[in-house]
């Protein structure tokens, strides 16, 4: 197994490497993504079939917990297979549960936390929205491999690992987050045709409507553990420039030895 590449990233370089970890992970990503993905995709499709949200509400509200629930596990269990393989060990998905599981509760209150703060900040303006999105991305990865004892503890160690270097983040997650959600974009164009004719709102949905939601729910499933990798990838790299964590695992290697 290779070492870390523990030195200071450009934004290519950055890239590169969540994209190699992304190839060499996939399978125990697609694990986690599958299993933790499988009930939300399922509820979605059904409430779509079966007339859409407002006609089954109560679905809906179950198919919101359930993805902000298991949204968390894969987060957590995603950060732990990725950090794992990039400072040069392996770990299987099922090891990977088993870590994130007392993480559960503290994640979903940082994805709530987080997404509330950074809301308001795009109610307010563009700009400070973006400050915090970048500022407060890191949230995940310094809670579970740090094992943060509180969601605001997250927050906070993200907003002072990433200060000073917010816009290299967002530039990171803009380029990512494009390459993830073009292909989701398309294929929402696709079910967009098959959409029922205007002043019908009970003709039933066309085969073709719900074959591309699904289809855009799968691929977006499929592409979004990138996004795992670019943020752990992100976060040592600010660790390294900011905290010489390089120069602590060379320590640490050397006292093993």
């Amino acid at each position: 197994m290779p070492g870390p590449v523990l030195k200071p990233l450009s934004l290519g370089e950055t890239l590169d490497v969540a994209f190699g970890l992304y190839r060499n992970l996939f399978l125990p990503l697609l694990i986690i993504t599958v299993v933790t993905r499988a009930a939300p995709l399922i509820l979605s499709v059904y409430i779509e079939s079966a007339g859409g949200m407002f006609a089954n509400f109560g679905l809906y509200f179950l198919a919101l917990v359930i993805n902000a629930v298991l949204g968390a596990f894969a987060a957590a269990a995603s950060t732990f297979v990725v950090a794992e393989n990039y400072m040069g060990r392996r770990l299987e998905a099922g090891e990977a549960f088993s870590r994130a599981s007392p993480f559960i509760g503290r994640l979903i209150m940082l994805a709530l936390l987080s997404g509330l703060v950074i809301g308001v900040g795009f109610v307010l303006l563009l700009i400070p929205g973006l400050i915090l999105l970048a500022g407060l991305i890191l949230g995940t990865p310094a809670l579970v491999l740090e094992g943060l004892p509180t969601a605001t503890g997250a927050m906070a160690r993200s907003w002072t690992l990433t200060r000073g270097h917010r816009r290299r983040v967002l530039g990171g997650l803009f380029v990512v987050g494009v390459l993830l959600f073009l292909p989701f974009l398309a294929a929402g164009g696709m079910a967009a045709t098959s959409l029922p004719l205007e002043g019908d709102p009970t003709a039933p949905l066309s085969p073709g409507f719900l074959t591309a939601v699904t289809a855009a729910a799968v691929l977006q499933t499929l592409i979004y553990p990138l996004l795992y990798c670019a943020l752990t990838v992100m976060y040592y790299d600010l660790r390294v420039r900011k905290e010489a964590y390089d120069l602590e695992v060379l320590a640490q290697d050397l006292v093993q030895a």
